[in-house]
């Protein structure tokens, strides 16, 4: 169906918020990758604090680590908005951080090599960790027909500048919408077009499975994909070692088993995908995604202010 046609001020706002998204971008390309990364996590160890997604950040790291004193969280909110600083200013350079750059290590590469040499599809799960762009970079960097998962920019201008700025680097991007898209899916994945999604944030039609100890719903498309096609569910994690610098660690499988029991075998997927991002999370906190309501509204109706 057709989309409605915006007003005429909602169309000037799109396009004036597409200017400066371009200037953005410009600005930071003007200067080394190294300058424009640290500019940009500057910005927002300054600027962050300010902002309403301060507070979800704070109160998000209180419920998955409720034991955490208060220096040690306000450290690493801290930490945290230099990362989220970091990647905008590194959106625009993505060119500069593929793995042919020298800047971006890959452990565990057979994995995907391997899915490269078979010719059929695989789901490729991740969560928002670092500069989760790098993972795209590092798929197709590996030979792995792939079409990266993402929710469309509300402005479609800047949508437009995001799809051309990814196949740059030979990214390219599916924004599966509605039933529609769900087929779009289907029929890469029948095609040997292996899927990548990021699976860690809210999803309330999801499956409810304990994060970090309290009750979080997931989305359960990639273990629904994985069982349908029978194919490998790969986990990937990038991290930020220094700068504008990166290993992407590349797991085996987690697929669960197909015990005929769907409703089960979903579930296990689900827990099993939750596992792994919550082990990430642990492993390195300051560098995911904290401004997200990741958790039910009463999760954060416990916490006392």
């Amino acid at each position: 169906m057709p989309q409605p046609r915006p007003s005429l001020a909602q169309d000037l706002i799109w396009r004036l918020e597409a200017l400066g998204f371009d200037l953005l971008g410009l600005f930071f390309n003007l200067m080394p990758l190294e300058m424009a990364s640290a500019l940009g996590g500057a910005a927002l160890r300054l600027l962050g604090p300010l902002s309403g997604a301060h507070k979800t950040a704070d109160r998000n790291i209180r419920i998955a680590f409720p034991e955490m004193g208060k220096a040690e969280r306000e450290r690493m909110l801290v930490a945290q908005w230099d990362n989220l600083g970091r990647l905008t200013a590194e959106f625009s350079l993505m060119a500069k951080l593929t793995p042919a750059s020298g800047r971006v290590e890959i452990i565990g590469g057979e994995h995907l090599t391997a899915i490269s040499e078979s010719k059929k599809a695989a789901v490729l799960i991740s969560g928002h960790f670092s500069n989760w762009e790098v993972m795209g970079a590092v798929i197709v960097g590996l030979g792995v027909r792939c079409d990266v998962t993402y929710r469309a920019a509300n402005n479609p201008y800047i949508d437009e500048r995001i799809i051309k700025s990814r196949r740059k680097y030979g990214v390219e991007l599916m924004a599966p919408k509605g039933e529609n898209g769900s087929r779009e899916v289907l029929e890469a994945m029948k095609n040997g077009v292996s899927v990548a999604l990021l699976n860690d944030q809210k999803f309330n039609q999801g499956v409810a499975l304990p994060f970090f100890g309290v009750t979080a719903y997931t989305a359960p498309g990639p273990t629904r994909l994985a069982l349908k096609f029978n194919c490998p569910l790969i986990p990937m994690w990038v991290v930020r070692t220094k700068g504008a610098r990166f290993k992407v660690h590349i797991w085996p499988s987690i697929a669960p088993p197909d015990t005929g029991n769907r409703t089960a075998d979903i579930e296990e997927g689900v827990r099993r995908v939750n596992a792994f991002i919550e082990a990430r999370v642990r492993e390195q906190p300051d560098q995911w995604f904290w401004t997200h309501k990741r958790w039910p509204a009463e999760a954060y109706a416990a916490l006392e202010d």
